[in-house]
This record gives C-alpha cells, sequence and structure tokens, in this order.
C-alpha cells in the first residue's frame, strides 16, 4: 500500500508561482512511476508531468517550459513547481503513484495510477 498526501495549493495572481507538494509513503516499490494530475470542474482529469524511477520525465503540451517535476532520492516526496501560471491552471491537482515496470506511454493515463491522493485546489486569478 501506498499513501500520498498533496500540499502546497493555494490563490495566486496569473503570472504567479506555486509549488505543490506530494508526500508519499509505504512500499517504495509501488512508486516507481508517480505523477502530477489536474481536473478542472465539469472537465476531464488530465496529466501534468509523470517521472519514473530511473529520473525520465514527461511533460503535457499545455505546461511545458512552466511546470518542472522532481522528486526526493528516496522518493518520499514528489514535487510541481509551475511558474507564469495562468488562469487555466486553474484545477484541483492530484498526485498519483504506480509500481508498473515501465512508465513511458501511460504518464497521464489516469487507469495506470494504483494509488492517488486527495487533491489540492489551485486557483489562479486573471
Amino acid at each position: 500500500q501506498v499513501q500520498v498526501v498533496e500540499s502546497g495549493g493555494g490563490l495566486v495572481q496569473a503570472g504567479g508561482s506555486l509549488r505543490l507538494s506530494c508526500a508519499a509513503s509505504g512500499s517504495i516499490y509501488s512508486r516507481d512511476c508517480m505523477g502530477w494530475f489536474r481536473q478542472a470542474p465539469g472537465k476531464e482529469r488530465e496529466g501534468v508531468a509523470g517521472i519514473d524511477r530511473g529520473g525520465s520525465i514527461s511533460y503535457a503540451e499545455s505546461v511545458k517550459g512552466r511546470f518542472t517535476i522532481s522528486q526526493d532520492n528516496d522518493k518520499s516526496h514528489l514535487y510541481l513547481q509551475m511558474n507564469s501560471l495562468k488562469p487555466e491552471d486553474t484545477a484541483m491537482y492530484y498526485c498519483a503513484a504506480d509500481g508498473r515496470n515501465w512508465c513511458a506511454g501511460s504518464y497521464f493515463a489516469t487507469t495506470a495510477y494504483s494509488y492517488w491522493g486527495q487533491g489540492t485546489q489551485v486557483t489562479v486569478s486573471s
């Protein structure tokens, strides 16, 4: 079992920055693939960024160049540094983890992750 708990959300003006954190505990082998997702009201949950145990990273086109995903060496914490925030980034942000052997190609597939946090709200005002 893996537990993930997000924090760091809040209200920020457009152009501002936030850093989200995800505290992960439980089996380290079940955290080989980790990702950030978001869901805006009335929209489907979408992948934002993903990282695997080797440090390979993938970003959604909408956040490339603005968001940075990182994790501690022991995979106890996952981070999402969000810069140049836009009103369209407003959403509930979720941390997800999974222990599958191969993350590439499924970083942004919600069905590929076994463990989810409760989410942290990010609101960007114009």
